[in-house]
């Protein structure tokens, strides 16, 4: 169900290699077009696992790598959906089982399902991360509540959260070894805290939430993307005083790709904006390249976040009152080191003094700077 380690490092690890590995392929770039009819196809599973390469296997040591090689974007939305359909016949066979709940057959049987959705959501990741494209973003879009709903198949399945629970209860835990207690008390977490105990019209809403927090979080993000891609500053050959020859050369080739040769592009990313906000001796073009950065998915065009923040909120707080907590922060903070927002806030407030001071001496040093500039 979790397989934490692989969700932790595989996506960090591999999207790297992904850059490269995958544009190797004509794959990589989704050259099959992706339709209605190529998504839906009805395929058995046995079918499916042998057409799509996305649910295959991996090959090679330490339990192999994704076959960047190959992967397609016409395979993913099938892939997650076959991926899914078997990670909940696994959930359901293990909700099903006659016999009496224990570790074995309900926590650590929950801990290896979901090994081919696992995959195929290291490809999905891979595309989001690396390869993302207005092609991409459309299944991302389609994908992100079904996904979502798909988690509160699991954690709202009642007769599934009996048994964890029966197993969280009882003595064989103290039996267990500590890295299996460990695990019956972070799978029951995660039932506990996300509905599992809800009934009829709360149960409902808080898969209904879900859903939708899902499609307004993957608008949010791609909101931002689409500004990164959509606004670039681009500067002339006077204004590049200060830029290191390896930066002039990457926003030299930015620009051509543009389609604005003889001219350098400081795109409207971080690995863009830090060294040219770093050596660029042009402090007005400096604060147009911050704004600009800063202003992703607040420029009140049609990529504007502003009215989806209020919604998320709100669907936060209604989420997690089904739940009995007061607010957003409560629920948040109760899983991690400073456990409820009084002490989160204590924490903050002893350092602020410290916090403060600190601030104002960087500010009379840029202050300084910028006195000096003019």
């Amino acid at each position: 169900m979790r397989d934490t380690l692989s969700r932790l490092w595989i996506p960090a690890v591999l999207a790297l290699l992904a850059t490269h590995l995958a544009c190797a392929g004509p794959g990589a770039h989704g050259t099959r077009p992706v339709t209605a009819a190529t998504a839906g196809e009805p395929a058995s599973s046995i079918e499916m696992q042998e057409a799509n390469p996305l649910l295959r296997p991996w090959t090679g040591p330490y339990g192999g790598v994704p076959a960047f090689d190959i992967m397609d974007l016409a395979d993913l939305e099938p892939a997650l959906d076959t991926a899914m359909a078997e990670n909940l016949a696994e959930i359901e066979a293990i909700a099903a089982n006659p016999e009496p709940p224990t570790f074995e057959n309900t926590i650590a049987a929950l801990e290896g399902t979901g090994r081919t959705l696992d995959r195929v959501q290291t490809y999905y990741g891979i595309w989001r991360s690396n390869l993302s494209s207005p092609e991409f973003r459309e299944i991302q879009e389609r994908m992100a509540p079904k996904l979502a709903d798909h988690r509160s198949k699991i954690v709202q399945n009642r007769r599934l959260f009996e048994r964890v629970k029966a197993v969280h209860d009882s003595g064989e835990v103290a039996r267990l070894r500590p890295d299996q207690q460990r695990l019956v008390e972070l799978t029951y977490d995660e039932f506990a805290r996300n509905g599992a105990s809800l009934d009829g019209a709360a149960k409902e809403r808080y898969a209904a939430i879900n859903q939708r927090l899902a499609e307004l979080q993957t608008r949010f993000a791609n909101n931002v993307l689409a500004d990164e891609e959509g606004y670039v500053t681009y500067l002339d050959e006077n204004q590049l005083g200060g830029l290191p020859e390896s930066f002039v050369r990457a926003a030299a080739a930015a620009a051509e790709e543009r389609g604005q040769a003889g001219r350098y592009a400081v795109l409207n990313t971080r690995s863009s904006m830090d060294p040219f906000l770093t050596y660029s001796d042009q402090r007005d073009l400096r604060e147009k390249v911050w704004r600009t950065y800063y202003s992703r998915g607040d420029n009140g065009d049609e990529h504007d976040n502003n009215a989806l923040i209020p919604e998320i909120l709100q669907l936060r707080r209604e989420r997690v009152r089904l739940l009995g907590y007061d607010d957003y922060a409560q629920w948040r903070l109760e899983d991690r080191m400073a456990k409820t927002p009084e002490h989160a806030r204590e924490l903050m407030m002893e350092v602020w003094p410290a916090a403060l001071a600190r601030v104002e001496e960087e500010v009379a040093d840029m202050q300084a700077v910028a006195d000096a500039e003019g």
